[in-house]
């Protein structure tokens, strides 16, 4: 089936130590971009890898033109690595998705096919292949998301987004550098007026790397985040 290709289109992939996933992300990622539009980029945003991410990424930026490479020293969280790759994304549509190999990028024409009537596409998990906990934490989320902020979504989480760049602006700036930075975007989205898509995605075991969300001081850190860009909306916006 042949593909109308969009015009241009930004990816970028935060990584943390994934030396042994980036490869394949990558590779896929160039695959699939190539397929679906007329120009890209891809952008890497090492966020202070103390293995061998960040040389390998060097290494792939050296063989294609179309990706480049960003590195955070030291490690500042993964709502920071998401603010520099939107910050670089040059491009008409952004498109984000976690460098832990655990989304299918061939997914992205299910996110493009419905950018036309949205501002923001997002993703939720089919069935999310987690710890246990993590799927704890994420209904914690839910419920906190939804009395403190007041929006639901069915996977406020998910690392497979894609935005038109002109609705990025719209929710700037963005304070968090840990991970509430999804609350944020959503509950500045929302505030905005933004129409919000959601589309069904595949989810996969972690076979490489280590999962950080589920770390004491990551928690306490989204919490302290939350007050912080509560503040900043009712600021903004006015309190609901």
């Amino acid at each position: 089936m042949q593909y109308n290709k969009v015009d241009s289109l930004s990816i970028f992939f935060p990584f943390w130590n994934e030396e042994k996933n980036i490869r394949n992300v990558i590779k896929k990622a160039i695959s699939v971009s190539d397929k679906y539009a007329k120009k890209w980029e891809i952008i890497i945003v090492d966020d202070g890898s103390t293995d061998n991410t960040l040389n390998i990424a060097k290494e792939i930026a050296r063989d294609d033109k179309h990706v480049v490479v960003v590195s955070h020293k030291p490690n500042r969280g993964y709502g920071a690595a998401l603010k520099e790759g939107f910050a670089k994304a040059k491009y008409n549509l952004v498109v984000f998705t976690d460098g832990d190999n655990q989304f299918d990028f061939s997914e992205l024409p299910k996110f493009l096919d419905n950018i036309d009537k949205a501002d923001m596409v997002i993703g939720y998990r089919k069935k999310r292949l987690d710890q246990p906990v993590r799927h704890i934490l994420m209904s914690l989320l839910k419920v906190w998301d939804f009395v403190f902020f007041g929006f639901y979504f069915r996977d406020i989480d998910c690392g497979f987004k894609l935005f038109r760049k002109d609705s990025i602006s719209k929710i700037m700036p963005l304070r968090s550098e840990g991970a509430m930075i999804t609350t944020e975007i959503l509950a500045k989205a929302k505030r905005a007026g933004l129409r919000i898509k959601q589309v069904e995605v595949s989810h996969y075991s972690r076979v490489y790397g280590n999962q950080s969300g589920g770390n004491p001081r990551v928690i306490l850190r989204a919490i302290k985040e939350s007050f912080i860009f509560r503040k900043d909306l009712d600021n903004a916006y006015g309190r609901r």
